[in-house]
């Protein structure tokens, strides 16, 4: 079984920027494919980005492409999302997903906030 906790939300002016956490718990979760994902108020979820295991590959929603990056540090069962030049349509909950290949989300966090002003 592994957990995964978001942290990093808040609220932040447009322009500016923010860092998400995900802590992963149990042994596997190094060779776990990970993935952000998020969902706006009355809107459905919606990919954000994506990392291999190994950190080798990552994939971006074109919609954050340039602006966010994903990355992680194996030695502390952690993934990152790095968000710049936010935008206000870049306000939504904000969801840690992990599972053994991209695509294949076993493994949700509970989400964090993100919201940003104009």
């Amino acid at each position: 079984q592994v957990q995964l906790v978001e942290s990093g939300g808040g609220l932040v002016q447009a322009g500016g920027f923010l860092r998400l956490s995900c802590a992963a718990s149990g042994s596997s979760a190094r060779y776990y494919a990970m993935g952000w994902f998020r969902q706006a108020l009355g809107k459905e979820r919606e990919f954000v980005a994506s990392i291999s295991w190994s950190g080798q590959t990552t994939v971006y929603a074109d919609s954050v492409k340039d602006r966010f990056t994903i990355s992680r540090d194996n030695t502390k069962n952690t993934v990152y999302l790095q968000m710049n030049r936010l935008k206000p349509e870049d306000t939504a909950v904000y969801y840690c997903a992990g599972g053994p290949s991209v695509g294949r989300w076993d493994y949700w966090g509970q989400g964090t906030q993100v919201t940003v002003s104009s």
